[in-house]
């Protein structure tokens, strides 16, 4: 428990100075920043070659957090959080108070709710959501271990969080998007 309070704050310092940072979420290994900050998302997608026409999604660690992102939450979504066996990612429309170019064209944003212990402390001392996005080039695959990542992401971030290393990471969420009039639409199982 300490070495995940070390690495907490550590990475919130990186954090609350617009910093990026490699890390270990509930699927994969991912590059996350402030979600409310505009200039560390730039350096995101300059890190990882992407165009900001993709967007990213963010992390949230429970209801409170995603009701202070959303201005409306329909309720089939806690509905198919409850019933996901897996992580899910929802994306939902409306976001608000998080950094314009993480926003999709369509006035939507991916977000999960998150529960393992360093993502949980982080979010919950940051009291922000937490960029996260794959570890790797965009249109490169996604490492599974942290020993796949590239040399140019590692050397890229401003920390890299030493907890994990050796785990070998899941598969990526499943995504569904979720309009505010209860359209459901499964983008990635």
């Amino acid at each position: 428990m300490e070495d995940i309070n070390k690495e907490v704050h550590e990475a919130f310092e990186v954090l609350k100075n617009g910093g990026i940072i490699l890390y270990p979420t509930d699927t994969v290994w991912g590059i996350g920043c402030d979600a409310t900050n505009e200039e560390a998302v730039k350096k995101i997608y300059a890190l990882k070659k992407r165009v900001e026409s993709k967007s990213m999604i963010c992390l949230v660690n429970g209801d409170r957090l995603l009701y202070q992102v959303f201005r409306n939450i329909p309720q089939v979504a806690f509905d198919i959080l409850d019933c996901s066996e897996k992580p899910t990612t929802l994306v939902l429309d409306d976001p608000k108070v998080v950094a314009k170019n993480l926003i999709s064209e369509d006035n939507s944003l991916g977000i999960r709710i998150v529960n393992t212990p360093f993502c949980f402390k982080l979010i919950e001392r940051m009291k922000r959501p937490l960029v996260s996005t794959s570890a790797n080039i965009s249109g490169e695959s996604t490492p599974t271990q942290f020993s796949e990542i590239s040399k140019e992401i590692i050397n890229g971030v401003d920390y890299v969080v030493k907890l994990d290393l050796n785990k070998i990471s899941k598969k990526s969420s499943t995504v569904i998007k979720l309009t505010n009039d209860s359209k459901v639409t499964i983008l990635r199982k």
